[in-house]
């Protein structure tokens, strides 16, 4: 049994969940999520209350039941209240200017980078160097927060690139320091 299907998910007021063959689709007023049903698990949304339940007990198809289970959870949490990742820019001359919808990275390189922001995504910038990622799909969030922080990550001896907000760097120490 999985601990984490076996949950049931409530549905708050002005979101909507409707099962499909294939998909599982989960919408409010404006937005909406589409989940790709997993193989073995069936879905049963009745009264605000979506239930999971797998067709056998093999270990593959436990684990589809409990990430699927989650999948859906995300998707209803995303539209109510939404998903945020921080990343943090260190190093001389790094800075970070909004044009619009997209990004213009100045990050120690001959040119400036242009990053284009996806669909559904919103870029927010305070003093130059922190970035706010914000959006309604707790994946593509993910996502284009690894692509960002990709483009310079942080290097262990000063720390220059980006980062996340929570995240620590371990410092290694120069070649004087190690020679000492």
């Amino acid at each position: 049994m999985s601990k984490v299907g076996k949950k049931i998910i409530t549905i708050p007021a002005g979101i909507t969940v409707s099962v499909e063959p294939t998909r599982v689709v989960v919408k409010d007023a404006k937005r909406e999520l589409v989940i790709e049903k997993l193989r073995g698990i069936n879905v049963v949304v009745e009264n605000d209350i979506v239930t999971l339940s797998a067709d056998s007990t093999a270990k593959q198809i436990r684990s589809n039941w409990g990430t699927l289970r989650a999948l859906i959870q995300n998707a209803i949490d995303g539209l109510v209240k939404g998903y945020e990742k921080t990343l943090l820019i260190e190093g001389v001359g790094f800075k970070i200017a909004k044009e619009g919808n997209d990004l213009n990275l100045s990050l120690g390189f001959s040119h400036p980078i242009k990053y284009k922001a996806p669909q559904h995504i919103e870029f927010e910038v305070e003093k130059n160097t922190i970035l706010k990622i914000k959006g309604f799909d707790k994946a593509l969030v993910g996502q284009v927060a690894a692509e960002i922080r990709s483009l310079k990550k942080p290097e262990p001896y000063k720390g220059k690139g980006f980062r996340y907000s929570d995240e620590v760097i371990k410092r290694k120490a120069g070649k004087k320091a190690a020679a000492k």
